[in-house]
Protein backbone atom coordinates (compact mmCIF):
# COMPACT_ATOMS: atom_id res chain seq x y z
CA UNK A 1 0.00 0.00 0.00
CA UNK A 2 1.87 3.52 -0.98
CA UNK A 3 1.80 6.31 1.17
CA UNK A 4 -1.17 7.90 0.33
CA UNK A 5 -3.84 5.07 0.74
CA UNK A 6 -1.78 4.04 3.80
CA UNK A 7 -2.78 7.72 4.90
CA UNK A 8 -6.16 8.10 3.50
CA UNK A 9 -6.93 4.07 5.37
CA UNK A 10 -5.55 5.52 8.33
CA UNK A 11 -7.65 8.55 8.77
CA UNK A 12 -10.81 6.32 8.19
CA UNK A 13 -9.82 4.08 11.11
CA UNK A 14 -8.63 6.58 13.61
CA UNK A 15 -12.14 8.68 13.36
CA UNK A 16 -14.89 7.51 15.70
CA UNK A 17 -13.65 8.44 18.75
CA UNK A 18 -12.02 10.57 20.59
CA UNK A 19 -9.05 8.19 22.09
CA UNK A 20 -8.79 7.06 18.39
CA UNK A 21 -9.13 11.20 17.34
CA UNK A 22 -6.19 11.66 19.65
CA UNK A 23 -3.90 9.18 18.32
CA UNK A 24 -4.81 10.33 14.92
CA UNK A 25 -4.20 14.00 15.63
CA UNK A 26 -0.45 12.46 16.53
CA UNK A 27 0.13 10.40 13.59
CA UNK A 28 -0.73 13.44 11.09
CA UNK A 29 1.68 15.70 12.80
CA UNK A 30 4.31 13.58 12.20
CA UNK A 31 2.86 12.31 8.88
CA UNK A 32 3.02 16.27 7.41
CA UNK A 33 5.85 16.51 5.22
CA UNK A 34 4.59 13.55 3.36
CA UNK A 35 1.01 15.24 3.20
CA UNK A 36 2.54 18.55 2.32
CA UNK A 37 4.59 16.49 -1.03
CA UNK A 38 1.54 14.08 -1.88
CA UNK A 39 -0.92 16.92 -1.67
CA UNK A 40 -1.70 16.95 -5.32
CA UNK A 41 -2.91 12.96 -4.90
CA UNK A 42 -4.28 13.73 -1.60
CA UNK A 43 -6.78 15.74 -3.48
CA UNK A 44 -7.92 13.52 -5.47
CA UNK A 45 -8.32 10.98 -2.99
CA UNK A 46 -10.44 13.43 -0.25
CA UNK A 47 -13.59 11.65 -2.24
CA UNK A 48 -13.03 9.11 0.23
CA UNK A 49 -13.63 10.83 3.14
CA UNK A 50 -16.85 12.12 5.24
CA UNK A 51 -15.82 15.96 6.26
CA UNK A 52 -18.41 14.90 8.64
CA UNK A 53 -16.81 11.67 10.44
CA UNK A 54 -13.11 12.39 9.12
CA UNK A 55 -12.69 16.26 9.70
CA UNK A 56 -9.24 16.45 11.34
CA UNK A 57 -7.28 13.94 8.40
CA UNK A 58 -9.91 16.09 5.92
CA UNK A 59 -8.64 19.71 7.52
CA UNK A 60 -4.89 18.48 7.68
CA UNK A 61 -5.23 17.59 3.47
CA UNK A 62 -6.82 20.84 2.95
CA UNK A 63 -4.51 22.95 4.60
CA UNK A 64 -1.69 21.45 2.28
CA UNK A 65 -3.70 21.74 -0.65
CA UNK A 66 -4.34 24.93 0.00
CA UNK A 67 -0.77 26.47 0.55
CA UNK A 68 1.55 27.73 -2.29
CA UNK A 69 0.87 30.00 -5.09
CA UNK A 70 -2.83 31.19 -5.15
CA UNK A 71 -3.87 31.23 -8.90
CA UNK A 72 -7.28 31.71 -10.37
CA UNK A 73 -7.15 28.16 -11.29
CA UNK A 74 -6.63 26.97 -7.90
CA UNK A 75 -8.79 28.54 -6.51
CA UNK A 76 -11.66 27.73 -8.56
CA UNK A 77 -10.43 23.57 -7.43
CA UNK A 78 -10.40 24.82 -3.87
CA UNK A 79 -13.64 26.71 -3.16
CA UNK A 80 -16.37 24.34 -3.19
CA UNK A 81 -14.29 21.70 -1.11
CA UNK A 82 -13.43 24.02 1.25
CA UNK A 83 -17.05 25.76 1.89
CA UNK A 84 -18.64 22.15 1.76
CA UNK A 85 -15.87 21.10 4.87
CA UNK A 86 -16.69 24.23 6.82
CA UNK A 87 -20.38 23.91 6.74
CA UNK A 88 -20.03 19.85 7.75
CA UNK A 89 -16.79 19.72 9.94
CA UNK A 90 -17.47 18.20 13.20
CA UNK A 91 -16.40 20.94 15.98
CA UNK A 92 -14.55 18.46 18.44
CA UNK A 93 -11.99 17.53 15.75
CA UNK A 94 -11.22 20.60 14.28
CA UNK A 95 -10.71 22.73 17.48
CA UNK A 96 -8.10 20.13 17.92
CA UNK A 97 -5.85 21.90 15.39
CA UNK A 98 -7.29 25.29 15.28
CA UNK A 99 -4.48 27.00 14.28
CA UNK A 100 -4.89 24.99 10.50
CA UNK A 101 -8.48 25.81 10.46
CA UNK A 102 -7.98 29.24 10.84
CA UNK A 103 -5.04 28.85 8.17
CA UNK A 104 -7.71 27.01 5.59
CA UNK A 105 -10.47 29.65 6.07
CA UNK A 106 -8.35 32.66 5.77
CA UNK A 107 -7.02 31.10 2.51
CA UNK A 108 -10.63 30.50 1.66
CA UNK A 109 -10.98 34.13 1.90
CA UNK A 110 -8.24 34.79 -0.36
CA UNK A 111 -9.44 32.31 -2.56
CA UNK A 112 -12.81 34.03 -2.84
CA UNK A 113 -11.78 37.57 -3.33
CA UNK A 114 -9.25 36.38 -6.40
CA UNK A 115 -12.46 34.91 -7.97
CA UNK A 116 -13.98 38.29 -7.13
CA UNK A 117 -16.66 36.33 -5.61
CA UNK A 118 -16.65 37.62 -1.90
CA UNK A 119 -20.39 36.82 -1.42
CA UNK A 120 -19.63 32.76 -1.66
CA UNK A 121 -17.09 33.25 1.47
CA UNK A 122 -19.72 34.88 3.61
CA UNK A 123 -21.82 31.78 4.91
CA UNK A 124 -19.20 29.58 5.37
CA UNK A 125 -16.63 31.82 7.59
CA UNK A 126 -19.96 33.12 9.59
CA UNK A 127 -20.40 29.41 10.36
CA UNK A 128 -16.31 28.99 10.66
CA UNK A 129 -16.37 31.56 13.22
CA UNK A 130 -19.27 29.89 15.36
CA UNK A 131 -17.72 26.37 15.24
CA UNK A 132 -14.13 27.59 16.33
CA UNK A 133 -15.86 30.28 19.12
CA UNK A 134 -15.69 28.93 22.43
CA UNK A 135 -18.06 31.49 23.67
CA UNK A 136 -19.91 34.50 21.95
CA UNK A 137 -17.40 36.81 23.79
CA UNK A 138 -14.53 35.03 21.88
CA UNK A 139 -12.65 36.97 19.07
CA UNK A 140 -11.83 34.99 16.87
CA UNK A 141 -8.75 35.71 14.01
CA UNK A 142 -11.81 35.12 11.18
CA UNK A 143 -13.78 37.63 12.78
CA UNK A 144 -11.89 40.20 10.51
CA UNK A 145 -11.81 38.19 7.47
CA UNK A 146 -15.59 37.44 7.71
CA UNK A 147 -16.26 41.06 7.94
CA UNK A 148 -14.44 42.12 5.19
CA UNK A 149 -15.86 39.29 3.09
CA UNK A 150 -19.31 41.53 4.10
CA UNK A 151 -18.37 44.72 3.56
CA UNK A 152 -16.99 43.69 -0.40
CA UNK A 153 -20.61 42.08 -0.82
CA UNK A 154 -22.45 44.47 0.91
CA UNK A 155 -23.67 42.20 3.07
CA UNK A 156 -24.01 44.54 5.58
CA UNK A 157 -26.91 43.01 8.00
CA UNK A 158 -24.87 39.84 7.91
CA UNK A 159 -21.84 41.39 9.25
CA UNK A 160 -24.35 42.93 11.87
CA UNK A 161 -24.85 39.43 13.34
CA UNK A 162 -21.55 39.25 14.96
CA UNK A 163 -21.54 42.61 16.03
CA UNK A 164 -24.18 42.37 18.74
CA UNK A 165 -22.04 39.85 20.62
CA UNK A 166 -20.17 41.69 24.06
CA UNK A 167 -16.24 40.52 23.11
CA UNK A 168 -13.81 40.13 25.91
CA UNK A 169 -11.45 37.52 24.69
CA UNK A 170 -9.02 38.82 22.40
CA UNK A 171 -6.43 36.04 20.65
CA UNK A 172 -4.54 38.90 19.03
CA UNK A 173 -4.78 42.58 19.46
CA UNK A 174 -4.76 43.28 15.69
CA UNK A 175 -7.83 41.06 15.05
CA UNK A 176 -9.74 43.91 17.53
CA UNK A 177 -8.66 46.45 15.77
CA UNK A 178 -10.01 45.15 12.00
CA UNK A 179 -12.90 43.29 13.83
CA UNK A 180 -13.93 47.18 15.41
CA UNK A 181 -12.47 49.48 11.65
CA UNK A 182 -14.66 47.23 9.34
CA UNK A 183 -17.32 46.62 12.06
CA UNK A 184 -17.91 50.33 11.95
CA UNK A 185 -17.80 50.83 8.09
CA UNK A 186 -20.05 48.30 8.28
CA UNK A 187 -22.51 50.13 10.44
CA UNK A 188 -21.92 53.42 8.22
CA UNK A 189 -22.71 51.36 5.80
CA UNK A 190 -26.62 50.45 7.35
CA UNK A 191 -26.53 54.47 8.86
CA UNK A 192 -26.34 52.99 12.46
CA UNK A 193 -24.17 55.61 13.52
CA UNK A 194 -24.28 55.10 17.18
CA UNK A 195 -22.42 51.62 16.63
CA UNK A 196 -20.22 52.81 14.16
CA UNK A 197 -18.48 55.31 16.41
CA UNK A 198 -18.56 53.08 19.63
CA UNK A 199 -16.46 50.98 17.59
CA UNK A 200 -14.39 53.21 15.96
CA UNK A 201 -14.25 54.83 19.58
CA UNK A 202 -12.37 51.36 20.55
CA UNK A 203 -9.82 51.10 17.40
CA UNK A 204 -8.88 54.59 18.44
CA UNK A 205 -8.89 54.28 22.55
CA UNK A 206 -6.80 50.68 22.48
CA UNK A 207 -3.69 50.37 23.77
CA UNK A 208 -0.72 50.58 21.61
CA UNK A 209 3.10 51.21 21.89
CA UNK A 210 3.23 52.40 17.93
CA UNK A 211 1.12 54.41 15.48
CA UNK A 212 -0.60 52.17 13.62
CA UNK A 213 -2.38 53.11 10.10
CA UNK A 214 -5.43 51.35 11.11
CA UNK A 215 -6.05 53.64 14.32
CA UNK A 216 -5.49 57.12 11.64
CA UNK A 217 -7.92 55.73 9.37
CA UNK A 218 -10.68 54.40 11.98
CA UNK A 219 -9.74 58.42 13.67
CA UNK A 220 -11.02 59.64 10.51
CA UNK A 221 -14.02 58.25 9.82
CA UNK A 222 -14.66 58.56 13.75
CA UNK A 223 -14.35 62.85 13.08
CA UNK A 224 -17.28 61.89 10.26
CA UNK A 225 -19.69 60.19 11.37
CA UNK A 226 -19.70 62.11 14.82
CA UNK A 227 -20.23 65.43 13.11
CA UNK A 228 -23.09 63.43 11.07
CA UNK A 229 -24.76 62.03 14.06
CA UNK A 230 -24.03 64.31 16.62
CA UNK A 231 -23.62 67.47 14.55
CA UNK A 232 -20.28 68.52 16.66
CA UNK A 233 -16.70 66.81 17.33
CA UNK A 234 -14.35 67.07 20.25
CA UNK A 235 -10.41 66.72 19.31
CA UNK A 236 -10.13 65.83 23.38
CA UNK A 237 -9.54 61.93 23.56
CA UNK A 238 -10.49 59.90 26.86
CA UNK A 239 -7.73 60.15 29.48
CA UNK A 240 -7.07 55.93 29.18
CA UNK A 241 -5.79 56.41 25.48
CA UNK A 242 -2.65 55.84 24.87
CA UNK A 243 -0.08 58.64 24.93
CA UNK A 244 1.30 57.47 21.19
CA UNK A 245 -2.65 58.15 19.64
CA UNK A 246 -2.65 61.24 21.90
CA UNK A 247 0.38 62.71 20.60
CA UNK A 248 0.02 61.70 17.11
CA UNK A 249 -3.51 60.91 16.12
CA UNK A 250 -4.37 64.48 14.73
CA UNK A 251 -1.42 64.97 12.93
CA UNK A 252 -2.63 62.16 10.79
CA UNK A 253 -6.10 63.70 10.58
CA UNK A 254 -5.38 67.48 9.53
CA UNK A 255 -7.65 67.80 6.96
CA UNK A 256 -10.81 65.89 9.30
CA UNK A 257 -10.06 67.89 12.08
CA UNK A 258 -10.20 71.48 10.21
CA UNK A 259 -13.33 69.91 8.20
CA UNK A 260 -14.67 69.59 11.74
CA UNK A 261 -13.92 73.08 12.88
CA UNK A 262 -15.33 74.50 9.70
CA UNK A 263 -18.70 72.41 10.58
CA UNK A 264 -18.35 74.18 13.59
CA UNK A 265 -19.41 77.53 11.98
CA UNK A 266 -22.62 76.54 11.02
CA UNK A 267 -21.49 78.53 7.33
CA UNK A 268 -22.93 76.25 4.38
CA UNK A 269 -20.75 78.43 2.09
CA UNK A 270 -17.61 77.68 4.03
CA UNK A 271 -17.76 74.48 4.54
CA UNK A 272 -18.58 73.52 0.86
CA UNK A 273 -15.63 75.74 -0.34
CA UNK A 274 -13.56 73.30 2.12
CA UNK A 275 -14.65 70.19 0.84
CA UNK A 276 -14.11 71.16 -2.76
CA UNK A 277 -10.63 72.63 -1.94
CA UNK A 278 -9.73 69.26 -0.13
CA UNK A 279 -11.77 66.49 -2.60
CA UNK A 280 -8.77 64.52 -3.72
CA UNK A 281 -7.81 64.01 -0.11
CA UNK A 282 -10.88 62.48 1.04
CA UNK A 283 -11.39 60.75 -2.19
CA UNK A 284 -8.15 59.13 -2.03
CA UNK A 285 -9.10 58.33 1.48
CA UNK A 286 -12.26 56.31 0.46
CA UNK A 287 -13.82 58.72 2.63
CA UNK A 288 -15.96 61.32 0.05
CA UNK A 289 -18.56 59.91 0.21
CA UNK A 290 -18.95 59.95 3.94
CA UNK A 291 -17.51 63.52 3.45
CA UNK A 292 -21.30 64.85 1.53
CA UNK A 293 -22.87 62.87 4.01
CA UNK A 294 -21.64 65.22 6.31
CA UNK A 295 -22.23 68.29 3.83
CA UNK A 296 -25.92 67.01 4.57
CA UNK A 297 -26.12 66.63 7.62
CA UNK A 298 -25.36 70.38 8.64
CA UNK A 299 -28.70 71.52 6.79
CA UNK A 300 -30.29 69.19 9.47
CA UNK A 301 -28.06 71.11 12.04
CA UNK A 302 -28.91 74.36 11.43
CA UNK A 303 -32.91 73.10 10.99
CA UNK A 304 -32.42 72.05 14.78
CA UNK A 305 -30.72 74.80 15.99
CA UNK A 306 -34.07 76.28 14.50
CA UNK A 307 -36.69 74.47 17.00
CA UNK A 308 -34.63 75.37 20.03
CA UNK A 309 -35.52 79.39 18.85
CA UNK A 310 -38.99 79.44 16.94
CA UNK A 311 -42.19 78.32 17.72
CA UNK A 312 -43.42 78.14 13.56
CA UNK A 313 -41.82 79.17 10.89
CA UNK A 314 -42.25 79.90 7.08
CA UNK A 315 -40.95 76.92 5.27
CA UNK A 316 -39.59 79.74 3.04
CA UNK A 317 -38.14 81.49 5.98
CA UNK A 318 -36.07 77.65 6.21
CA UNK A 319 -34.95 77.69 3.10
CA UNK A 320 -33.20 81.29 3.45
CA UNK A 321 -31.50 80.61 7.04
CA UNK A 322 -30.12 77.49 5.93
CA UNK A 323 -29.13 78.43 2.91
CA UNK A 324 -31.56 75.83 0.92
CA UNK A 325 -32.20 76.53 -2.65
CA UNK A 326 -36.23 76.67 -2.33
CA UNK A 327 -38.92 76.03 0.36
CA UNK A 328 -40.33 72.98 -1.41
CA UNK A 329 -36.13 71.76 -0.76
CA UNK A 330 -36.81 72.75 2.92
CA UNK A 331 -40.33 71.13 2.99
CA UNK A 332 -38.31 67.84 2.56
CA UNK A 333 -35.71 68.45 4.40
CA UNK A 334 -38.01 68.65 7.08
CA UNK A 335 -40.48 66.15 6.50
CA UNK A 336 -37.35 63.49 6.35
CA UNK A 337 -36.33 64.65 9.60
CA UNK A 338 -39.53 64.23 11.37
CA UNK A 339 -39.76 61.05 10.13
CA UNK A 340 -36.42 59.87 11.68
CA UNK A 341 -36.92 61.56 14.55
CA UNK A 342 -34.56 64.14 14.33
CA UNK A 343 -37.17 66.93 15.16
CA UNK A 344 -41.39 66.93 16.56
CA UNK A 345 -42.77 68.89 14.10
CA UNK A 346 -46.25 68.84 11.39
CA UNK A 347 -46.34 71.37 8.77
CA UNK A 348 -49.21 73.59 7.65
CA UNK A 349 -49.50 73.00 3.98
CA UNK A 350 -52.16 75.50 2.97
CA UNK A 351 -50.09 78.36 4.29
CA UNK A 352 -46.50 76.57 3.90
CA UNK A 353 -45.87 76.92 8.00
CA UNK A 354 -44.06 74.82 10.14
CA UNK A 355 -44.86 74.40 13.47
CA UNK A 356 -42.28 72.67 16.02
CA UNK A 357 -43.13 70.65 19.12
CA UNK A 358 -42.03 69.50 22.60
CA UNK A 359 -40.54 65.71 22.41
CA UNK A 360 -43.05 63.25 22.98
CA UNK A 361 -41.29 60.60 24.17
CA UNK A 362 -42.75 60.13 28.75
CA UNK A 363 -39.94 57.88 29.18
CA UNK A 364 -42.48 55.87 30.66
CA UNK A 365 -44.32 52.83 27.48
CA UNK A 366 -43.62 49.08 27.86
CA UNK A 367 -41.46 49.02 25.02
CA UNK A 368 -39.39 51.83 26.81
CA UNK A 369 -38.78 50.17 30.35
CA UNK A 370 -37.86 47.23 28.27
CA UNK A 371 -35.17 49.44 26.37
CA UNK A 372 -33.65 50.42 29.69
CA UNK A 373 -34.04 47.02 31.65
CA UNK A 374 -32.08 45.35 29.22
CA UNK A 375 -29.45 47.97 28.89
CA UNK A 376 -29.33 47.94 32.63
CA UNK A 377 -29.10 44.32 32.80
CA UNK A 378 -26.15 44.38 30.39
CA UNK A 379 -24.59 46.83 32.27
CA UNK A 380 -24.63 44.79 35.09
CA UNK A 381 -23.61 41.79 33.24
CA UNK A 382 -20.35 43.65 32.23
CA UNK A 383 -19.72 44.79 35.41
CA UNK A 384 -19.77 41.04 37.22
CA UNK A 385 -17.05 39.87 34.36
CA UNK A 386 -14.69 43.27 35.48
CA UNK A 387 -15.06 42.39 38.79
CA UNK A 388 -14.50 38.90 38.52
CA UNK A 389 -11.37 39.80 36.36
Amino acid sequence: MDSVQALITQIQGLSSSAGDVSRLHSNLKQAEETIFSESARLFSALDQLDPSIHSLGYLYILEACSSGPLTKERAAALVLPISRFINACAVEQIRLAPEKFISVCKRFKDQVMLLEAPMRGVAPLLTAIRKLQTSSEHLTPLHPEFLLLCLLAKCYKTGLSVLHDDISEVDQPRDLFLYCYYGGMICIGQKRFSKALELLHNVVTAPMSTMNAIAVEAYKKYILVSLIHHGQFSTSLPKYTSSVAQRNLKNFCQPYIELANSYGTGKITELQTYVQTNKEKFESDNNLGLVEQVLASMYKRNIQRLTQTYLTLSLEDIANTVQLSSAKEAEMHVLQMIQDGEIYATINQKDGMVRFLEDPEQYKTCEMIEHIDSAIQRIMALSNKLTGW
